[in-house]
């Protein structure tokens, strides 16, 4: 494929009309650089020219060109994306998350690789659907072509692949506690060769989209089961199936994220054929054990990006000619300088957590890298929110509202804190996972201990503290 963009290594690589800053390709860190190949490379440069000239430009247009009005906005398409799609298609930026050591559909690159392009991404509020990379359809894209059946990936995985359509992944639900996915209760039941579904969820995300062609949903098949991990079951169920009512659309902080927003959606005696079972009955939790890591990970690296985004307008506000408080450029208060440098050093770390999950799962699997993908679960979005507060409190007013992108990516990155589980469900985890090595250290630390004394004796060394006084200025009397 052609790439309109000629990158030479002779030649300077323009960005935003900008020639001073440092090409993308030459950021990528140097305990991840010999992971990166030389291909991706290229197409790194390629991403960061495409969202920075092209796709964040168009934010605001996308926005202008959904409209006003629940109905309206939840039904438009707008034309920007489509001819970004196409213009990215042209560039060969399609489809680049589907990791090449596990799928064959993708693009041919590791999660490294993407994690790094996906970074560039999370700058820009449409660059992910632009190349086809957007939540939730990543995820679901994977379920498809891991669990999927030769049928369900010709009938669903092709048109999402080709960003025809696209999907919502439903398994929150608003009576439960669903952060614990045992509690899942949307009732399924088998009638003959159909699966009969009850009940509702919501906060799924993508069902707004007219183009939401697809529910990939977890009901509750076995209610009975001893195994309270095999109760569950994952099914497909079209979006237009008799039955199915989106109720309302869910805001978050205000914002209505439309036309792809976040459903409050009931089912009342929905029918689906039995051959849209994922996996088989019983294995629901396998299914979106599978699907949640690469997603997990996924949020964290394009909020890196987000991160990098909000130092970019403080840094822009801390030089603003136009507005000195106190007739001092904002950068020549202290305070700001400690805030940009904190920034500059919690990205960074939680930059190096993220691709550090990403190899661990090229080196294995998403379940291999639990621990890791839990940890830039959690950091991740606080390390985000951090910058963002910053960067807000540096415009003020102006960073509050709608004149600046920042509380609208608050919002966003607020909600991390939630989606795909609570970071108390993973620090729990990652804390008792941790603290099943406390026996081992007690014991390894009273070995040492008395190892010591051993020492000290064959040294013929009384063991005493190396600051004890023992000082008495005179002896009391008796």
């Amino acid at each position: 494929m052609s790439v309109p963009y000629k990158i030479e290594a002779s030649e300077e690589l323009l960005v935003g009309g900008q020639n001073e800053q440092t090409r993308a390709s030459a950021k990528v860190p140097i305990i991840a650089r010999q992971f990166v190949s030389e291909r991706a490379l290229k197409t790194l440069d390629i991403v960061e020219k495409f969202v920075e000239e092209e796709c964040i430009p168009a934010d605001p247009i996308y926005a202008q060109q959904i409209g006003e009005g629940i109905a309206n906005r939840f039904s438009a398409h707008p034309q920007i994306i489509e001819d970004l799609k196409k213009r990215a298609r042209e560039l060969g930026l399609w489809n680049m998350f589907l990791p090449k050591n596990h799928f064959k559909e993708g693009a041919g690159f590791s999660n490294l690789e993407y994690g790094l392009m996906a970074e560039y991404l999370g700058k820009s509020h449409i660059a992910s659907e632009a190349t086809n990379c957007a939540a939730p359809d990543t995820g679901n894209m994977e379920v498809f072509a891991k669990y999927g059946t030769q049928e369900q990936k010709d009938k669903w995985l092709k048109p999402l692949l080709a960003g025809e359509i696209r999907s919502a992944f439903l398994m929150t639900e608003p009576d439960v506690a669903s952060s614990d996915a045992t509690n899942i209760s949307l009732k399924m039941h088998r009638d003959g060769d159909h699966y009969v579904l009850n009940g509702s969820k919501w906060w799924s995300s993508g069902a707004g989209d007219p183009r939401c062609k697809i529910y990939i949903t977890m009901a509750k098949s076995d209610p009975d089961n001893s195994n309270v991990y095999r109760q569950q079951s994952v099914v497909l169920v079209p979006a237009e199936t008799p039955g199915v009512t989106i109720k309302r659309m869910l805001s978050v902080f205000g914002f209505d994220d439309a036309p792809h927003g976040h459903g409050h959606i009931t089912f009342d005696n929905v029918r689906v054929p039995v051959s849209n079972i994922i996996l088989g009955e019983g294995r629901g939790f396998e299914v979106i054990q599978g699907r949640l890591g690469p997603g997990r990970i996924h949020h964290a690296m394009r909020s890196i990006g987000s991160a990098e985004k909000a130092l970019e307008y403080f840094l822009a506000r801390a030089n603003d000619p136009r507005k000195k408080p106190f007739g001092k450029f904002l950068h020549e208060h202290g305070v700001m300088l400690e805030r940009v440098a904190r920034s500059r050093i919690e990205i960074d770390a939680a930059r190096l957590l993220v691709l550090n999950a990403a190899m661990m799962i090229d080196s294995k699997d998403a379940k291999f890298a639990l621990k890791e993908i839990a940890e830039a679960k959690v950091l991740v979005p606080d390390t985000l929110l951090k910058v963002l507060d910053r960067a807000i409190q540096a415009y003020g007013g102006a960073g509050v509202s709608q004149d600046t992108p920042l509380a609208n990516m608050w919002a966003h990155g607020r909600t991390m804190r939630i989606v795909d589980g609570p970071d108390e469900v993973h620090l729990i985890q990652l804390g008792r996972n941790e603290n099943k090595k406390g026996k081992f250290f007690l014991d390894k630390i009273e070995w040492q201990k008395k190892k010591s004394e051993e020492m000290a004796k064959s040294y013929g060394i009384e063991k005493r503290d190396i600051l004890q006084l023992d000082r008495q200025h005179s002896k009391a009397k008796l």
